[in-house]
């Protein structure tokens, strides 16, 4: 019998935590942090009643910022048109370390990440599926797309409410086919498992609430860094 040769698997490093800023007390918590995460997630699409406040706040939130104005389809807010998401992300990218683009959207918003790449805003393209979990030779072929395409990181939150999910995406994160950073959470009854989970296998990133959650197995700041703590993980 021919030997096979060994899965190659992600190294693991450091899962940054990335507090979502989503609400006026979401922007009022993260105000006043002592020990803020690693990254804040603007998730313009919810702000856009206190953008003009947020603007003028942007300056006192003590930790990097990833940007974003999420697709409708991909659990986006108010139903925004390409235009205005557009909008939105050109006025805050100036602050931004990151710009997350859904990877459907890339296209669409070409001068925007050519913008980004100008002011050395790196790219997080995205898939959001609150419905299923895609299989893991789907999410590879996602992810060699995204490196294509130039991201630094690739996003994947998908639907979690069954182990078999759950597998697919450590079937996922565990082969490292496209040699690129990635972000992989799930949503749902496995959500908060999920996000510790995956990030002992490599995920770079983890998402968490600040005063309010927004999806079922999100985690808050707090609740995530006392686990990585426990784990070893920080």
């Amino acid at each position: 019998m021919t030997a096979q040769p060994p899965v190659k698997t992600r190294e693991t490093k450091r899962c940054q935590i990335v507090g979502v800023i989503a609400t006026k007390a979401d922007q009022e918590m993260a105000a006043a942090m002592d020990e803020p995460p690693d990254f804040f997630e603007l998730r313009l699409d919810h702000l856009l009643p206190i953008q003009n406040d947020l603007e003028a706040r942007i300056s006192i939130l003590r930790a990097p910022l990833i940007v974003t104005a999420r697709h409708p389809a991909e659990g986006g807010a108010s139903a925004l048109s390409t235009a205005r998401r557009r909008e939105l992300l050109s006025r805050f990218l100036p602050f931004a370390r990151y710009v997350d683009v859904e990877l459907r959207s890339a296209e669409t918003f070409h001068s925007i990440l050519n913008s980004a790449s100008h002011r050395n805003v790196a790219r997080i393209f995205s898939l959001h599926d609150f419905d299923s979990t895609p299989t893991a030779r789907s999410l590879h072929a996602k992810a060699r797309t995204a490196k294509s395409l130039g991201a630094a990181i690739f996003k994947v939150a998908t639907r979690t409410d069954t182990p078999a999910q759950l597998t697919r995406l450590l079937e996922f994160i565990s082969h490292d086919e496209s040699d690129l950073a990635v972000s992989v959470m799930g949503v749902g009854k496995l959500g908060a498992v999920s996000r510790v989970v995956l990030a002992g296998c490599g995920s770079t990133m983890a998402y968490a609430a600040l005063a309010d959650t927004q999806v079922e197995g999100q985690l808050t700041v707090d609740e995530l860094t006392r686990t990585f703590r426990i784990l070893g993980l920080r």
